[in-house]
Order: C-alpha cells, then sequence, then structure tokens
C-alpha cells in the first residue's frame, strides 16, 4: 500500500491534474491515502484536496509522512502526472525493493541537456517512492520534500511522469 504524498503552495490547478493521474492507483487499490501538504497557500487548494478525499495537512512534509497510513511514500509535485501503467511498476519496486527510486521521464517531458544545466534539476521533477521508514528518518533534517529528495540514490522506473511545468 502507498500514500502519496504532494507538497504545494497556490498551485490548486496542477494540484488536480496530479490527483486525476492517481485515480487507477486509487481504483486498483494501490494508492491507500493521498496527504497534500500545504505550505501557505491563499487559493483554493484546500478546497481541491477536499473534494477529492485527500488529507490535507498545514504544516509541511514532515506532519504528512507521520499521517501517512503506507509503508511506501510517494512524493509528486503538483502539476505532475503519471502515465499509465505506473502501478504495475511502483507494486513490483516496493515489492522487492529497500531503495528509493524515480518515474521516467516521458518523451514529450524532457528537456534538452542543455537547458537542465543551465535551469538546474528539480529533485522532485520524475517523483519520488521511497520508504516510510527511510523519509521519516530524512525529514528530521529536511524542511522540504525536494529537501528530502535531493541527492538520493534512486532506482530508475520504467514507467513514466509528466513532469509539472518549472515555476
Amino acid at each position: 500500500m502507498l500514500s502519496v504524498l504532494i507538497e504545494t503552495r497556490d498551485d490548486e490547478e496542477g494540484l488536480a491534474r496530479t490527483l486525476a493521474s492517481l485515480i487507477g492507483g486509487a481504483v486498483e487499490g494501490v494508492v491507500r491515502d493521498v496527504i497534500v501538504c500545504d505550505t501557505g497557500s491563499t487559493d483554493q487548494t484546500h478546497r481541491v484536496a477536499d473534494h477529492a478525499g485527500c488529507h490535507f495537512v498545514a504544516g509541511g512534509i514532515a506532519a504528512g509522512i507521520r499521517q501517512a497510513k503506507g509503508d511506501w511514500l510517494l512524493f509528486l509535485e503538483p502539476g505532475a502526472r503519471l502515465s499509465e501503467g505506473w502501478i504495475d511498476d511502483v507494486v513490483a519496486h516496493t515489492a522487492r525493493q529497500t531503495m528509493p527510486a524515480r518515474f521516467s521521464r516521458s518523451r514529450g517531458s524532457r528537456t534538452p541537456f542543455l537547458a537542465r544545466v543551465l535551469r538546474g534539476n528539480r529533485a522532485l521533477a520524475e517523483g519520488l517512492v521511497i520508504s516510510k521508514r527511510q523519509a521519516s528518518s530524512l525529514a528530521k533534517s529536511a524542511r522540504s520534500a525536494e529537501a528530502i529528495a535531493r541527492g538520493l540514490a534512486t532506482k530508475r522506473l520504467n514507467a513514466e511522469i509528466w513532469v509539472a511545468p518549472p515555476k
């Protein structure tokens, strides 16, 4: 079972797109709960989360990790969308692995090498599948999901993600 955590601030439209891509996982019984970790939104983010049946947590990623019910966590940026077939890859990974994993960028959302170098790479751009135990440990010194994901050695999943547009 997987808990999905989405750290957001003033991105109701991106949140809605990401939540729509998780419906298949909820129907299959893979997604146990979705937690929206808000960092001070002033828009209607809380309403989007509420209408989708998500848990809404004001207080950042550490509070969301504590509230998560799954043994494995999936961190996503608002606006990111998982491509069809992601469920099987994530289930297979969590059944046999202990290390974190990231999704492969879909062809349509791959940025040229030079653009990645000049703009910098967001650690959560490809999402992150991580055990709750490891995330809890990392959250003690990290203040955001991005900080938790930065610098981790990860496995690359075959499942694809449409990366959220940069802000």
